[in-house]
């Protein structure tokens, strides 16, 4: 006997009144969201909170969960769901746009910031930065080097300084220097001692594992280094304020569109109204521990606290601007399931590629003190990530 499934393709919101609850979702939300992403931002950089680097850590790692978990259960699913629902009719629904939208924002995500790397986009920095991560400082602590003898990236640190635009060099530093491939040249009476390639000409070793092998996998010494660190140093702020920029831009728009959804939902607000409490809770902890742990400009200090700001009153603002056109918003028409699930494909593209590329890659696998670090701590930051993207996908059971 066949089956008739009846679809309904109302237009109208579920509001039901409950106005009270409904103002009130503005402020328990937005303390969440203000205190997500304002907290990390305040742990590291302010003096009088002492907070102990253990618990930066597990917030760190926590929240790059978060954000990917994010990116597919919370964005590309939703995304999904509003693009092919059967209720859409006409070009929309010859193409799963979902995920091609989400494929075209990663490649042109990945664009920009070749290009902002390419171009110097946000501008020479030098050495104006300021920075503090305890979470980098308790892996640091946890490093035990072989033999007694510190590693290469310390020996750089501790013997190289660039006071006066000299380079200073010990006999250890020396002794790293010629295994690494280069040879200190004898200042000359006009000129400051420098290092310069023992071999100009030296090309990528086949041999996987060799010093001046600079490929990954498997790298070298030297892709880890501090030398080659300095070589790209400024590369690597450039594509990190434009990952964090992007970052941002992805969780706003996300944090607009779910408001907006609050504010005119009808039966099930009240379990929504908790799980986004959580939700934005959490994905504040996501964004604000990136912020947090950013190289900036000294002159530009305040630019995290702007962007947690930022972040913190998307939500609250959103179910505001809902509740005021709580009448005449048509959450259920075509026209608005179309423009939510195109954001939501975007907000997925962007979260994808950051937390993947940015999040996942460079804090495990190019990170120099992940790399040098105990298998124990290793496998501590990728449980917390876990942890965070466990919950977050759990919490995609109700929104």
């Amino acid at each position: 006997m066949p089956y008739t499934v009846t679809i309904d393709c109302d237009n109208g919101n579920g509001y039901d009144g409950r106005i009270g609850v409904r103002i009130s979702s503005i402020f328990v939300i937005g303390l969440g969201s203000m205190l997500g992403a304002l907290l990390p931002i305040a742990a590291a950089r302010t003096k009088r909170m002492r907070v102990p680097p253990l618990a930066f850590f597990i917030t760190k790692y926590f929240g790059s969960g978060v954000i990917i978990s994010t990116a597919f259960i919370h964005l590309l699913s939703p995304a999904n769901k509003a693009l092919n629902s059967p209720c859409n009719t006409g070009l929309i629904t010859n193409y799963d746009w979902a995920a091609g939208t989400a494929l075209m924002t990663i490649f042109l995500m990945f664009f920009i910031e070749l290009m902002a790397a390419r171009f110097d986009v946000f501008g020479a920095h030098a050495h104006d930065l300021e920075a503090t991560d305890p979470a980098k400082d308790l892996i640091k602590a946890a490093e035990k080097p072989k033999d007694g003898k510190s590693n290469v990236h310390k020996v750089f640190t501790d013997t190289h300084s660039h006071s006066n635009g000299t380079l200073e060099s010990s006999p250890d530093s020396i002794n790293t220097d010629n295994e690494l491939g280069i040879i200190p040249v004898t200042a000359g009476p006009s000129r400051p001692s420098s290092p310069v390639p023992a071999e100009p000409f030296r090309t990528r070793s086949s041999i996987p594992g060799r010093v001046n092998d600079l490929s990954y996998p498997p790298g070298g010494e030297d892709h880890l280094g501090h030398q080659r660190e300095h070589m790209v140093d400024h590369d690597h702020f450039a594509a990190q304020m434009t990952a964090l920029f992007i970052l941002e831009f992805g969780v706003i728009f996300h944090s607009v569109f779910i408001g907006l959804t609050l504010a005119v939902t009808g039966d099930e607000f009240n379990v929504l109204y908790i799980v986004l409490a959580f939700h934005q809770t959490f994905e504040g902890l996501g964004l604000g521990s990136r912020l947090a742990t950013a190289e900036w400009p000294k002159k530009k200090s305040w630019m995290p606290w702007a962007l947690g700001f930022a972040y913190g009153m998307a939500t609250p603002l959103a179910i505001a601007i809902g509740l005021g056109v709580r009448q005449t918003f048509t959450p259920n028409s075509q026209k608005t399931r179309v423009v939510n699930g195109v954001f939501d494909a975007i907000s997925a593209g962007i979260l994808i590629y950051t937390g993947l590329v940015e999040l996942m890659a460079h804090e495990f696998m190019f990170n120099p003190e992940m790399r040098k670090s105990s298998i124990k701590m290793m496998l501590l930051a990728f449980l917390c990530m876990c942890v965070g993207a466990g919950l977050m996908a759990l919490l995609g059971k109700w929104a």
